[in-house]
């Protein structure tokens, strides 16, 4: 039998028995399966951010890894749920509420299924319509890793096209600048990663060392307006200054060495947080 990581996220935290009692389900189903976590610690119903972390790890995994994401804000409801095949041949199952925005405009989805929740439930689960993470989303995600059914099994092919998504905006020059949004936050460290992508940035034929105009906005109103050094790493400024650098998906990010720029300037993420970044002349 063929066995495959499963690798779960969610925004349960780990305060009580939540995330112990998906893996016990797991295990139930093959005491041998690989449990690994991306995080448990997703803001409460913070769909955005939940899809952002499966970009941040989704295609770093083996081909065949099972992705479960459950940040559900929906449960109970007639949201539907789904498993997907990326393009890169891992498998993520979650609710079909927007986790799955960022792998779609990324990495590309190639195969989509809508999950049949009363086939693919954990018997004698009861009535509860209120932990599908443990119920249906463990217990299928366990299956499918350890080989118990196939991918073609969990229920009728959809299109990729059907998928629901949230709004994104795609980064973009305009003259000497190039703006985008901030799409999440470093969270230890407090960086701000923005979808701006290297490629796109050195098209402004700007060099490590030169001195850049940042500007922050969210909505209407200007939050930060400051000169900031494009540097190659945290080593190349003073310890509490700030830096423009490429994060480790290779995106633009912005930083104070040894602080948190979100916290000191109160920068928020979504796509209501812009950021337009120029050589400063």
């Amino acid at each position: 039998m063929s066995r495959n990581a499963l690798v779960l996220q969610s925004d349960f935290g780990i305060d009580d028995g939540a995330v112990n009692a998906m893996y016990g389900v797991a295990y139930s189903v093959d005491s041998s399966i690989r449990i690994f976590d991306v995080t448990h610690n997703i803001p409460v119903f913070h769909i955005w951010e939940a899809s952002y972390r499966l970009l941040q790890t989704v295609s770093y995994w083996p081909k065949g890894t099972v992705f479960v994401s459950v940040v559900d804000p929906g449960v109970g409801s007639e949201r539907r749920s789904v498993a997907v095949r990326a393009s890169s041949n891992q498998y993520i199952i979650t609710p079909d509420n927007g986790t799955l925005t960022h792998v779609v405009q990324k990495n590309g989805i190639a195969e989509a299924r809508h999950l049949d929740e009363v086939l693919n439930r954990l018997p004698n689960s009861g009535e509860s319509h209120t932990f599908h993470g443990r119920d249906i989303y463990a217990y299928t995600g366990a299956r499918l890793a350890s080989g118990v059914i196939s991918f073609d099994q969990i229920g009728p092919e959809v299109s990729p096209d059907s998928l629901i998504k949230l709004p994104v905006m795609e980064a973009y020059i305009d003259n000497d600048w190039v703006a985008g949004t901030i799409d999440i936050l470093d969270i230890r460290f407090g960086n701000l990663w923005t979808n701006i992508s290297r490629g796109l940035f050195s098209n402004l034929d700007i060099r490590y060392g030169d001195v850049l105009e940042v500007v922050i906005t969210h909505g209407i109103n200007e939050i930060y307006r400051q000169t900031i050094v494009f540097g190659r790493s945290f080593a190349d400024i003073p310890v509490g200054e700030p830096l423009v650098y490429v994060n480790s998906l290779d995106n633009l990010g912005v930083a104070i060495n040894q602080g948190s720029f979100a916290e000191t300037h109160h920068i928020g993420t979504g796509i209501d947080w812009r950021i337009s970044i120029r050589k400063a002349g």
